[in-house]
């Protein structure tokens, strides 16, 4: 004997019913797990301080009507402005330094870096790191990633150019101490290892270099790939307990994990072009973002397995972490180019790890 199933109009209700409740309970999980809000134009690196409950935001503005930039402080629960600092130079990267309470934004159009109070958003003064003027034969370097040695109160400047610079600036005084040379070509990340004293650059050549950030000398430097491939790691984060380094790469589907103690290539993880990444130890994770695929992925930094991926249209850019490591923020640029600029503004999302 077979039993047929009969769709009775009250089972077609309760079934209806049943799917939009949970509908609904999975949308109400999607915009608690991620939050997103426009900013400004020309968004770029973030700063974050538990201390203030703050979230920064380096925002350069228009290319073409926007003479100078803002900084924007965010509520960061709900991603809500709560101070706007206007500049008149355009800032891109972002650090701070808790200790002191110092943001320090990267006027890469400029040359210099910028000191804010973060309590009371005045500026406290500026660094000149190149002051030669651009032309036709001239290039000045453009300062990029900046980190801060809270226990020295040190700030470090990747000056990006065909022969790229480590600028050493005293945090107390906003002068510049010393320029170290010798990090490749478009030597663009940088990390420290405040507890070991060393600091790492990757560039274009496709070199670790290691530091030691007493003497600010050169130790070391390892070519991390012999494939016969073209890479640019472009950015890195430490986990400076195990020893290692999550390094992206913008030229090949790659991310590498690297032995900071000899520049040993430990694992080669499959993941899109990648341009941010960021090391959690709260979770033993990394967030990696990849620009042109739209996505933003987290990594499992003990298996090396993809684990989860966040879908972040058009264009995720740099990454941020909460002081306990269980919120992540990224912000996400519009398309835009020289000859056709973004009508939209940036945006920011807040993702519950």
């Amino acid at each position: 004997m077979s039993l047929r199933f009969q769709s009775t109009p009250r089972l077609r209700r309760s079934l209806l019913l049943s799917a939009l409740l949970l509908t609904g309970s999975f949308s109400a999980h999607a915009a608690e797990e991620m939050l997103r809000k426009a900013v400004g134009k020309g968004a770029y690196e973030m700063a974050y301080s538990q201390q203030e409950n703050a979230l920064w935001v380096a925002t350069a503005q228009s290319r073409k009507t926007d003479k100078g930039g803002v900084v924007y402080r965010l509520d960061p629960q709900n991603l809500d402005v709560t101070q706007v600092i206007h500049n008149d130079l355009k800032p891109f990267g972002a650090a701070i330094n808790t200790q002191t309470q110092t943001l320090w934004f990267g006027n890469t159009l400029n040359g210099t870096v910028t000191a804010v109070d973060a309590k009371s958003g005045e500026v406290k003064g500026r660094v000149i790191l190149d002051s030669r003027q651009r032309s036709d034969t001239v290039k000045p370097l453009q300062p990029r990633e900046l980190v801060v040695n809270e226990k020295t109160n040190t700030v470090y400047v990747t000056g990006v150019g065909k022969e790229s610079v480590l600028w050493v600036i005293d945090g107390a005084t906003l002068a510049l101490k010393s320029t170290l040379t010798g990090t490749g070509a478009f030597g663009t990340g940088l990390a420290l290892d405040a507890g070991a004293q060393r600091l790492y650059v990757t560039n274009a050549d496709g070199e670790l270099i290691t530091i030691d950030a007493a003497s600010n000398t050169i130790l070391s430097r390892k070519k991390l790939s012999e494939d016969g491939k073209e890479h640019f790691y472009l950015n890195l984060s430490l986990d400076t307990a195990g020893h290692r380094a999550f390094i992206t790469d913008s030229k090949q589907p790659e991310v590498l994990v690297v032995d900071t103690r000899n520049g040993k290539v430990l694992e080669k993880i499959a993941a899109p072009e990648s341009l941010a990444v960021l090391f959690n130890p709260a979770r033993n994770e990394v967030y990696v973002t990849h620009r042109q695929a739209g996505k933003v992925s987290v990594i499992d930094a003990k298996s090396y397995q993809v684990v989860k991926t966040f879908d972040t249209p058009t264009h995720p850019n740099s990454l941020a972490l909460s002081a306990d490591g269980n919120t992540l923020y990224v912000t996400v640029k519009q398309t835009s180019s020289r000859q056709k600029e973004a009508t939209q503004p940036d945006d920011v999302i807040r993702i519950a790890l």
